[in-house]
């Protein structure tokens, strides 16, 4: 083993504790991992940022701006309201018809789009038909990932497995080359949800009100302030309300009207109604202060926080967003969004107070309270997901066929093999902003920039793995303890190794890493390395059992109001079911 190979070893090691640990955005671990690649000299600068211009990244960045032409069309939605049909007849009609609808579509678009809209829906569904939205949301989420392995297009992995192999001399991956497989993982997916997953699933109450939901009534109040109150006259950021009781005044209502100015601007006066956000123990202290009157021991509802000016809406950190890693305290949040957090859904569990220091994470859950005025930029803020939509969103119906024309047309074209996939979802792109289905502002929105720059860091991992004689190393190794068993052996081994890895880290992160050990081992047996690559392939795109796992399973973790465990204990049988399939399988449709 060489001074360089020890280095690259020690980069992998680095990397994996970082992607498991979180300790720096993915991206940001991702580029550091590039640097160093480059400083240390294992790479040269050209070498080290090839991953920008790498077929892959170009085309995942593409693909962005093709599923975000059809969410802005409503053409994703109106798959939705199909969905909404389905469910008349029966939960389980119902359910099976929405995994179908959903697997469908993320075999060919982004997934994250595709969950972003049915989450809304499946939550309306379960509040209107008093079910469990737990039991919605999860089996949504695998459809997606059951039917984005389906498809050359249907995640961001596949792209890059292909463009891996590319680069190693090998044929590009076929459009529909991943289908056979993909459907079986799909029929058996969708099988198990139905017959096993969904019973797994704790049930949650199915809830109308976001008060309910949030358990507001037990920490929100309303109080009157007496003309003997000491806060009189004094601005609400420094009456001894918020200084000596330490309250989150949430309203200031006067005279019966909502006073619209900046809530801690206000000048209190004798008389103003204050809806105020406390735990027991300050409620007790209100009861016993002079000057204040508890308003009423009623139950708040979300009609007390909505009037022409103001909306209550559920709010999910997106996967992409801004928030992650600051808290909203940090974040200014009331100052930048120009909206009140009320609640936050965090790892499982709901904070009504004491959460302005927590540090977000995708997938956290935040109930706020938004301006009409300031609804629209709420909404269309990348940093969210709105999962409550209080207004019907307004869609481009007219470009809906312009925007499923040009999107078959980028499938047909690279199906075909007319045009590689990169120049056809580049064409795609420019065709859509052009016909009008999505403007050039949105386009750049679309692209999560996260996912380039993860992708344009972490290929430099891959290629320092096949320069420095890394893979051939480790493949080596690899061989060495499970040669004996034959090829098969490697296919169910780097299955369950990209399985574990995607549970813990990125699986684009995963796939790079694996991929050309993968493809060194097949040389090193006089084998096909497409098996290999199918596994890796197939196992990083299919990741069940952590809500971190994989970023849909990240968007439904707090609105769903599911554990950790709850992931674990639907997940695991399921990713055992598809490790099996795959290692009986892949021999058969992919011979070596």
């Amino acid at each position: 083993m060489t001074l360089d190979m020890l280095m690259v070893l020690g980069v992998i090691v680095l990397a994996v504790f970082l992607f498991a640990s979180e300790k720096l955005p993915v991206d940001l671990t991702s580029i550091l991992v590039m640097t160093v690649l480059i400083v240390s000299g294992i790479l040269t600068p050209t070498e080290g940022l090839s991953g920008f211009s790498n077929v892959a990244t170009v085309t995942v960045g593409a693909m962005f701006i093709l599923s975000a032409a059809l969410q802005k069309t409503g053409a994703v939605t109106f798959l939705g309201s199909l969905s909404s049909k389905i469910f008349r007849f029966n939960f389980w009609v119902g359910l099976v018809g929405t995994m179908v609808l959903v697997g469908v579509a993320s075999a060919f678009v982004n997934n994250t789009p595709v969950v972003a809209v049915f989450i809304p829906i499946m939550l309306g569904l379960a509040a209107t038909n008093k079910l469990s939205p737990s039991r919605l949301l999860m089996p949504m989420s695998f459809a997606s990932m059951f039917g984005g392995v389906c498809t050359l297009i249907g995640t961001s992995t596949n792209i890059l497995v292909s463009s891996i192999a590319v680069q190693h001399g090998l044929p590009a991956l076929g459009m529909f080359e991943f289908t056979k497989l993909g459907l079986v993982f799909f029929a058996a997916g969708t099988l198990y949800m139905a017959l096993v997953g969904v019973r797994l699933i704790p049930r949650q109450p199915a809830e109308e009100n976001l008060t309910d939901k949030y358990r507001m009534q037990n920490y929100l109040t309303d109080i009157v302030l007496e003309e003997k109150a000491k806060s009189v006259g004094a601005r609400v950021a420094d009456s001894p309300l918020v200084k000596e009781l330490d309250l989150d005044i949430l309203e200031v209502i006067r005279n019966g009207h909502r006073l619209l100015v900046p809530v801690s601007d206000i000048v209190l006066a004798a008389g103003d109604l204050l809806r105020v956000r406390c735990d027991i123990r300050q409620l007790q202290t209100l009861k016993d202060r002079m000057g204040i009157t508890m308003k009423s021991d009623c139950e708040l509802h979300d009609t007390d926080f909505r009037c022409e000016e103001l909306l209550l809406t559920e709010v999910v950190v997106a996967p992409n967003s801004r928030l992650i890693g600051k808290t909203i305290k940090s974040s200014a949040f009331r100052n930048i969004f120009h909206a009140t957090a009320l609640a936050l859904r965090h790892n499982g569990q709901l904070f009504n107070t004491g959460f302005a220091d927590t540090p977000l994470k995708a997938g956290d859950a935040i109930l706020v309270e938004a301006r009409r005025e300031n609804y629209e930029a709420l909404k269309s803020n990348n940093d969210f997901i709105i999962v409550s939509d209080i207004e019907t969103p307004q869609y481009r119906k007219s470009k809906i066929l312009p925007a499923v024309l040009i999107i078959l047309g980028v499938i047909v074209t690279a199906a075909l093999g007319i045009v590689p996939i990169m120049v056809g979802a580049i064409v795609g792109a420019i065709l859509l902003v052009v016909a009008g289905c999505i403007t050039l502002e949105e386009a750049y929105d679309a692209i999560d920039w996260k996912v380039i720059f993860l992708l344009g860091g972490v290929i430099s991992l891959g290629v320092a793995l096949e320069k420095t004689g890394t893979a051939m190393y480790l493949s080596g190794k690899m061989i060495q303890f499970l040669g004996g068993w034959g090829p098969v052996a490697i296919v169910a081994a780097l299955y369950i190794a990209t399985t574990l890895l995607t549970e813990m880290m990125s699986n684009n992160a995963t796939a790079v890493l694996l991929a050309p050990i993968a493809i060194a081992a097949a040389k090193a047996m006089g084998v096909n390395p497409t098996p290999f690559l199918m596994a890796i392939a197939f196992a990083a795109s299919a990741s069940f059992m952590t809500p971190v796992g994989y970023q849909t399973n990240t968007m439904i973790y707090g609105v769903g109001g599911y554990k950790f465990s709850d992931f674990l204990r639907v997940g695991t049988p399921l990713n055992i079911i598809f490790w099996i399939l795959a290692t009986l399988l892949i021999p058969v449709f992919f011979p070596f």
